[in-house]
């Protein structure tokens, strides 16, 4: 893919595909980013009954004005789906995820979902995961002292200059590449005081959604 126009159509491809999986009744988690806004958009062209919580403020804004129903997240223990996008997935199905700053809300509603399906342009497909900046969501309490120790073990912490919606900071590593055991960096980052929630996502997704520009998906099980 070469131009915006030819991503943006793999993109709407597969959120308008992810939609045909909502069935009325369910209770489901509406995730963050460019693929879900589509995804939101079929839902409100199907007219599928439903009820939903969103990971993000602007996930939440965008519900509301297309008129999806919307719980109080703090009231939900369970999903029956929870749909959202990537920027990065191997083929194994980890991710890098909380490119928009909502990864700590975006894993706390897929592990509370039945089933997750990911909705990813073609380009978002990797060998390995590290290209893409890895997000960190870290409290601001101790925060230099949180940069400090992520410096000592070979890190290049990257504060964003906007705080995630739960007013917490989102610190960014790049140079990653390649990340070999994911679940291991994982494990690693979290065991640094101040670190609240990574952006690597593992053993979550069922489906993986991939769009092309001309329009057509693959479905990934």
């Amino acid at each position: 893919m070469t131009t915006q126009a030819d991503i943006d159509n793999a993109k709407k491809a597969a959120g308008y595909k992810a939609a045909a999986f909502v069935q009325s009744g369910m209770r489901i988690g509406l995730g963050t980013g460019s693929t879900v806004a589509y995804f939101l958009e079929a839902l409100k062209e199907s007219n599928t009954a439903f009820e939903a919580i969103a990971t993000s403020e602007k996930t939440t804004a965008q519900a509301r004005e297309l008129g999806i129903k919307l719980l109080d997240p703090t009231q939900v223990d369970r999903l029956d789906l929870t749909v959202d996008g990537a920027d990065e997935i191997d083929p194994n199905k980890n991710m890098i995820k909380g490119g928009g700053g909502a990864l700590l809300r975006e894993k706390i509603s897929a592990a509370m979902s039945d089933e997750v399906i990911i909705i990813v342009d073609v380009k978002k497909q990797v060998d390995h995961l590290g290209r893409h900046v890895l997000p960190l969501e870290v409290t601001p309490y101790g925060i230099k002292a949180t940069l400090r120790h992520l410096k000592e073990q070979g890190y290049q912490p990257r504060v964003r200059p906007h705080p995630s919606d739960n007013l917490n900071l989102i610190v960014d590593l790049p140079n990653l590449y390649p990340i070999l055991n994911p679940q291991a960096l994982d494990h690693q980052l979290k065991g640094i005081p101040g670190v609240l929630e990574t952006g690597l996502f593992f053993n979550l997704a069922r489906r993986v959604i991939v769009g092309y520009p001309d329009g057509k998906t693959t479905v990934i099980q």
